[in-house]
């Protein structure tokens, strides 16, 4: 997947990143490929999010990338999808939770959270 800068005004540009895209990489690919398409100013969609360590080092990296002049930082959301649906038996049985879960990643200058609760995420995403 390669990511374009949009020109001022056009709109902003949405990369929706399927589980099967991210399945073929390592953890740092992953990190590299969301702070790529945020750094160019791109909301990243997840279809399957991060696991815990990987959310983690994402934020951390961020926080080093971070400067006043090119970069802000991320915003970043998540909730999980129905655990019964997804799970299989032995997974329940076991008491075993799945990861599966929707991200949504942004700069944190252009979305800001308006509402999350375990159904939606309304974001108010604005251009720079």
């Amino acid at each position: 997947m390669s990511t374009t800068p949009q020109p001022d005004g056009e709109g902003v540009q949405i990369d929706l990143i399927s589980a099967t895209r991210m399945d073929g990489l390592a953890s740092m690919e992953k990190i590299r490929l969301i702070l790529d398409g945020v750094r160019d100013g791109n909301i990243v969609i997840l279809e399957e999010g991060l696991s815990p360590e990987e959310e983690s080092r994402l934020i951390e990296v961020t926080m080093t990338e971070i400067s006043p002049d090119e970069f802000n930082g991320i915003e970043i959301e998540t909730y999980p999808r129905s655990e019964t649906a997804d799970a299989s038996f032995l997974d329940r049985l076991m008491g075993r939770e799945s990861t599966n879960k929707l991200t949504v990643i942004g700069p944190a200058n252009q979305i800001e959270t308006l509402h999350k609760d375990e159904t939606i995420i309304q974001t108010l995403v604005s251009r720079k």
